[in-house]
Parts: C-alpha cells; structure tokens; sequence
C-alpha cells in the first residue's frame, strides 16, 4: 500500500471535504478519537466531522506520512480556529492554536480501516483558554 490513500484522505480534510475522507474509509472503520470512545462506522465518523467542523477550522501543515504494510502513520501540524463552544471545553470567542499531532491507520486495501488521532489536549485548552 503507498500513501496515497492518506494523502487523500488529509486532502480532503484540508479541504473541508467530508465526503472525500469518507470515500478514503471502510464501512465499518474504527475511529479512536483523542481522548474520547472509538466510533465504528461511516455514519458516526461522518456525525463526528459535523460536530468537529462546526466548533473547529483547521487545517494541517507539516505533513510526514509513514508507511509500512498495512499500517501507515502521519505526523502534521494542527492550524485551528476555535469558532463554536464545544461542551465542556472553554468558551470559543474565534481564538487560534497550533499543535503538533499525529494519527495512525490500519489499511484495507486501498481504504482506512482505522483512524487513530493524538494530540495535547492540555495545550490546545491552554492556547484557547
């Protein structure tokens, strides 16, 4: 497997595009959110990307993609606009953050079967805080 299916995927991702990302994914993918419960299922990555796209713009730099196998991972840059308090988390007023991150795949043949993302969630809070 090349990186090409990621590098879809995080341009389609860049681009607000969610039905491209979605193109890049299995039917049943494993989304292990940051700090939160995996969501299996296109339908709830998809409900995820509403809710993310609608408290948060980014967009990612700095794009390192590894690949080996059927495993691959990405180290980026996250560039963010906070627009719309996220429950429990400090209220947005448009401010911005940098951070680094970095998430991991298992691939399927030429699709994600899981999407794993990190990143410190401490220093988003203290950026926007």
């Amino acid at each position: 497997m090349s990186a090409t299916t990621i590098q879809a995927y995080f341009k389609a991702f860049n681009a607000g595009d969610v039905d491209g990302m979605l193109s890049c994914l299995t039917d049943d993918v494993a989304h292990h959110v940051n700090e939160g419960q995996i969501r299996t299922g296109k339908a709830a990555f998809a409900e995820f990307c509403a809710h993310m796209n609608r408290c948060y713009k980014e967009e990612l730099t700095d794009m390192v993609i590894l690949v080996n196998g059927d495993r691959a991972a990405a180290e980026f840059t996250v560039n963010g606009t906070y627009l719309e308090t996220d429950p429990g988390c400090p209220e947005a007023r448009g401010q911005s953050y940098k951070l680094p991150a970095g998430s991991f795949f298992t691939l399927a043949g030429d699709r994600i079967a899981r999407v794993t993302t990190y990143y410190n969630f401490s220093d988003w809070k203290r950026q926007v805080e």
